[in-house]
């Protein structure tokens, strides 16, 4: 490896003598900065940046480019500051040199969070000019070529990283010389013993391999110049990751896998690609399933070929890959390529589709501030595999392999997937997880009042849809989530008899939030209101917080039980403030159970009627009137109490006996059932039966959620009972309601 070396492959594709000036000046700017520094193999650190460097005239890129891998590391591992690179080589590199630099000069709280804020850095910097990562790639190529000189625990580290994050980032942007000897080195570091096994087996073969890819490659040259078409063919042996990998995802052994080579042809034109394709199936019987057309539907880094896979002899199958040139230079660099042959790309129309992807990382990265969460999300939107399926007007739609309706949904649009109901696949109705099929014809089910269910997050594959969901969730819902995320905390601090009105003061809950990057006081409710943050993990840090400003002894103040004047003994497992012997009765409207929040209202001649506090009845109510009345669950009752609850499902045979059969294996009495079908084929189901508490009414719930073709399993609430009132034009007002 030497400056010689680089000045040739770079005069190969720029002869100006000027940019070679500016190469040289980098790497004498670089030598000099790194002075003194080795690597750990003992060599001359400049050895790694010039290695850059001539990985990136393999790809054939810029002046620009070139300097910044000779100098990527001067920021991170020198003295040189960021000023004095934009004075010696100008903005552009200043700019391209710290986007590659790690943030390694910050303070994190651990070392996922330190990795995920330099992705996030990294991706930012790529929005703006993709050669970041370009340079990056070409960094980890070769610090993976070096890897051995590190031991063995940090190998296996690097590897990994490199396989979850690198490699598939290199397939994203089609850069598949790059993303194979990426893949091979990390196998060969991650799974050493299994790597040089299946090297051994692959040499005992070798030459009997060998003589049928050139037999193969033989006939058909001859019948390529037979047809009139000029073509390239050469034989490419698969690689050692792909093979490792369809040996595991097969659960098969070496000898039981055909396709270990394939056949490339490279021609000129689209037609004779086609041509080519006709020639190859009429001397060899092609495997069904196993053609790809990607020259009609490219994938979404821009790769474009056929491939298919025949049977060429006796227990030998042959995969033939046919492109022109233009593809297969696309192939090799990906989006390099594109840049490499046009100038002003970043202004190009089409090399902005290319990077479409990005731009959905960069809008839902925003809002992922947990660092796993984020690298999880990371890794699952940079995965290789991918399904192509239609709308109904013929639209091709690309989405992670393992993807569902909804991810398709909230691919065409926002609004389509939050009122998702159901969805067809092949013009046959399928539930909500059908993995989706490349292929398949889907269309979306809508309804004007369906909304998203808090199970779509664990269901959908994209981060896209989860992004969406989650927005849907903190937008739409806001005062819902502030509402249902408060009483989530006031219960379980109860239920762990905790002084909630110590524990929930706005300037503990405040400081809190601040852990979890949430601004206010109604932040932090309504994140764990739609699940944002958990409330175990709330009241761990609101008991860690208490103690830090009041030096509490113990973990938390423990709740602070009075006495009650004149306490009434408990009646329907009610007990009234200062009053005993009243008559207590559940409202209908909103179906109380022990665990909800309540409060009485005192009737004209009928007790104490008992609400929700968030019914809709009594919202507004306040301890002035003197016909509301502080009421209490009785903690020791084994009463059981009605609840109703609404179930919307695609309609089908036996579905409402299914539904019926879950609640009865959760040993509970049903007592009414009512249901419609809608136009849309949805079914609205309302059942009502008794349970202990709100524990258990949650425990079933969540069962009939896992019912086949269920969308969603709803507390009938106050709310809702009003507006059936009011269409039937018998909504009472005021106290008498009650």
């Amino acid at each position: 490896m030497s400056l010689q070396l680089l000045k040739n492959r770079v005069l190969k594709y720029n002869s100006r003598e000027e940019d070679w000036a500016l190469i040289r000046k980098a790497y004498d700017f670089a030598l000099q900065a790194h002075s003194g520094q080795t690597r750990v193999s003992g060599s001359s650190y400049i050895t790694h940046p010039l290695g850059v460097a001539l990985l990136l005239t393999e790809l054939e890129l810029d002046l620009v480019t070139l300097m910044t891998g000779l100098l990527h590391d001067v920021l991170e591992d020198t003295n040189i500051t960021y000023e004095e690179i934009e004075k010696e080589f100008g903005e552009e590199v200043a700019y391209l040199v710290d986007g590659v630099t790690k943030l390694s000069r910050m303070e994190f709280r651990s070392k996922e969070e330190h990795q995920a804020e330099t992705w996030r850095k990294m991706f930012v910097a790529m929005d703006k000019d993709i050669r970041v990562i370009l340079v990056k790639l070409a960094d980890r190529t070769h610090n993976m070529r070096t890897l051995r000189h590190l031991n063995p625990e940090k190998q296996k580290e690097v590897a990994r990283e490199t396989l979850e994050i690198y490699a598939p980032l290199a397939h994203r942007l089609g850069i598949y010389k790059i993303k194979w000897e990426l893949e091979d080195l990390a196998f060969r570091y991650m799974n050493t013993r299994d790597y040089y096994d299946l090297v051994e087996k692959l040499a005992k073969n070798r030459q009997e391999r060998e003589e049928i890819i050139q037999q193969a490659m033989n006939i058909l040259k001859e019948k390529l110049e037979d047809a009139g078409i000029e073509g390239d063919i050469s034989g490419r042996p698969k690689h050692l990751y792909s093979i490792y990998t369809k040996m595991k995802e097969q659960g098969k052994d070496l000898n039981e896998i055909y396709d270990l080579t394939a056949v490339r042809v490279i021609v000129n034109t689209v037609k004779d690609c086609y041509a080519a394709l006709g020639i190859v199936h009429t001397l060899w019987k092609p495997i069904p399933g196993h053609f790809n057309d990607y020259i009609a539907m490219p994938k979404s880094n821009m790769y474009q070929s056929l491939h298919t896979t025949v049977v060429f002899a006796e227990n030998e199958l042959l995969e033939v890959q046919i492109r022109t040139w233009d593809m297969h230079r696309t192939a090799e660099y990906g989006i390099a390529a594109h840049w490499r042959y046009k100038e002003k790309a970043r202004d190009d129309r089409e090399f902005e589709e290319k990077l479409s992807w990005l731009r959905q990382l960069l809008e839902w990265q925003q809002e992922l501030k947990d660092a796993h969460e984020f690298m999880e999300h990371v890794k699952i939107d940079l995965f290789t595999d991918e399904v192509f399926v239609f709308t109904p007007r013929g639209d091709v739609i690309d989405l992670p392999a393992g993807s569902i309706p909804l991810d398709f949904a909230y691919k065409i649009h926002t609004d389509i997937g939050n009122r998702c109901v159901g969805a067809k696949a092949n013009g046959r109705i399928v539930p909500l997880d059908y993995q989706l099929k490349t292929g398949d014809i889907i269309e979306i089910i809508t309804s004007k009042s369906g909304t998203p269910s808090r199970d779509w997050l664990k269901m959908v594959k994209s981060s896209q849809a989860k992004s969406k969901i989650r927005a849907w969730f903190k937008k739409e819902r806001r005062e819902e989530n502030i509402s249902k995320g408060k009483e989530s905390l006031e219960r379980e601090l109860r239920r762990l008899h905790l002084d909630s009105r110590a524990l929930l003061k706005e300037q503990l809950v405040e400081e809190v939030g601040k852990r979890f990057n949430l601004l206010s006081e109604e932040d932090v409710y309504a994140a764990v209101g739609y699940g944002g943050v958990s409330v175990q993990q709330v009241i761990s840090k609101l008991r860690e917080e208490y103690r830090r400003l009041y030096g509490d002894e113990d973990e938390a103040p423990p709740v602070e039980i009075k006495p009650w004047k004149g306490a009434a003994k408990a009646a329907h497992g009610i007990k009234v403030q200062g009053v005993d012997n009243l008559l207590v009765r559940f409202s209908k409207c909103c179906n109380p159970l022990p665990g909800d929040d309540i409060i009485g209202f005192i009737t004209r001649g009928r007790g104490v009627s008992i609400h929700r506090r968030d019914c809709s009845n009594i919202q507004g109510a306040s301890g002035d009137n003197d016909r509301y009345i502080n009421v209490f669950w009785e903690t020791d009752s084994d009463l059981s109490y009605p609840v109703e609850i609404e179930i919307t499902a695609m309609d089908r045979a036996n579905l409402l006996a299914e539904l019926m059969n879950v609640v009865s294996e959760s040993k509970v009495n049903i007592t009414a059932v009512n249901g419609r079908t809608s136009k849309d084929k949805v079914a609205i189901i309302h059942l009502t039966f008794v349970v202990k508490d709100l524990d258990h009414l949650e425990f079933i719930m969540n069962r009939l959620k896992r019912v086949k073709d269920v969308f969603s399993v709803r507390r009938h609430t106050g709310a809702t009972a009003d507006k059936e009132k009011s269409s039937r034009g018998k909504h009472r007002k005021g106290g008498r309601g009650t």
